[in-house]
């Protein structure tokens, strides 16, 4: 495989408040607070390997790779052309990335089992886009359902706002949550009978029951 070449770094997200776009992964410099798995300092983790075991093994490990990582920086969505370029596809210090096509490929991987969905209209293995799921909705559903039960706000309505970005969730996994990932896990709610959404599209708010 190829050296890349290189590239200007993005602009870091800031943690734990979510950037303006919670796809924007940090800078192409490792993060020292972040610890790689040892496969990751492995020349051929960047290769696909012939053997079917060995293969599924390595895409276990990526999966559970990017799975950390996007926990630890709080990203919920990435563009994968760029994520190709960051740190967490990109090894600079052994000159090896993994390529787009087997990025795709270890998604492709992660939607099996839920843990990755592409995200938009274009749901297809073409699209850029993809939610990662290191809480799948149902988990973010049960710690909504678990937030409004011990904050006694069941009747109660709330803003999409105040279930990401309020002074209520603040300390809380809730806080910083894309909207996009926080609907999906409502919707589970709402299909469950446990809760329902109000309003418009610019202003949301769902009532607990």
């Amino acid at each position: 495989m190829t050296s890349p070449s290189p590239s200007p770094s993005p602009s870091s997200s800031p943690a734990p408040a979510p950037a303006p776009s919670q796809s924007q992964l940090p800078s192409q410099t490792p993060n020292p607070s972040f610890r790689f798995p040892r496969e990751y300092h492995f020349p051929a983790f960047f290769t696909p390997q012939p053997n079917l075991t060995t293969h599924h093994a390595q895409l276990t490990k990526w999966s559970s790779l990017i799975l950390s990582y996007t926990k630890h920086h709080r990203l919920f969505k990435l563009s994968l052309s760029s994520a190709s370029e960051s740190d967490l596809f990109t090894n600079r210090r052994i000159s090896r990335r993994l390529a787009l096509a087997d990025i795709r490929q270890v998604i492709d991987f992660m939607r099996k089992d839920g843990r990755a969905e592409y995200a938009g209209s274009d749901k297809t293995k073409d699209g850029d886009f993809v939610y990662v799921y290191w809480k799948k909705p149902d988990e973010w559903a049960a710690l909504l359902e678990a937030y409004v039960q011990d904050t006694a706000q069941k009747g109660s309505v709330l803003t999409l706002y105040e279930l990401t970005d309020g002074e209520g969730t603040r300390g809380t996994e809730l806080h910083g949550m894309d909207n996009e990932v926080l609907l999906k896990a409502l919707n589970i709610l709402v299909k469950r009978g446990k809760a329902q959404i109000f309003g418009s599209e610019d202003s949301l708010g769902v009532k607990f029951f």
